[in-house]
């Protein structure tokens, strides 16, 4: 059997991304338990804000459609998501916008998890819910355990992973039930 390829995308386009950071853990952490990795930078994906005019005109940008054939080669997405004020960012809610003008088969082919990277205590809790709901509205199964991560200057250790163990379990917590839901799926 194929080792299972996961999709890592984060919500920040920023270098210096706390979300882009928790990626990449959890990139290392999928690749430990034999799962092949691919890093889904929206960098790559640039597309205008969603405007129901500029698509009967121009129509859905390539960049959709080639984000759409990305995401559905792969048997589990993981997003992590910033938070700002309370709400995913319009970056990330956009991009989903325009991904659903084209199928849902990003959405409802794989496994998805969720998480999230914050300076404060609270660990993106509200942006993880907003995530999570959109998710399970347009199909997805989305694995129970979601992964806050929160005081982010704490979180990591000098090598880029996952620092307290707590957090570290409950992210390989997370890996395990996407892995194990990739497998029943297959």
């Amino acid at each position: 059997m194929p080792k299972p390829k996961i999709g890592i995308l984060s919500g920040s386009t920023r270098s210096a991304s706390m979300n882009r950071k928790l990626c990449a853990a959890m990139a290392h952490i999928y690749s430990s338990m034999g799962a092949k990795t691919q890093i889904i930078d929206l960098c790559e994906y640039e597309m205008p804000l969603y405007n129901g005019d500029l698509e009967a005109e121009e129509g859905v940008p390539e960049a959709a459609v080639r984000l759409i054939a990305d995401l559905t080669t792969c048997d589990g997405v993981f997003i992590s998501t910033p938070e700002y004020n309370g709400c995913m960012p319009a970056l990330l809610k956009n991009t989903i916008d325009w991904t659903t003008r084209v199928e849902l088969g990003q959405f409802t082919g794989s496994i998805y998890a969720i998480g999230s990277a914050t300076p404060g205590a609270l660990s993106g809790i509200m942006a993880l819910r907003q995530l999570h709901f959109i998710l399970t509205r347009l199909g997805a199964q989305v694995v129970p355990t979601q992964l806050g991560v929160g005081l982010y200057g704490k979180a990591f250790n000098d090598k880029g992973q996952l620092a307290d163990a707590g957090t570290l379990s409950r992210a390989e917590k997370l890996a395990q039930q996407m892995l194990s839901a990739i497998k029943s799926a297959r």
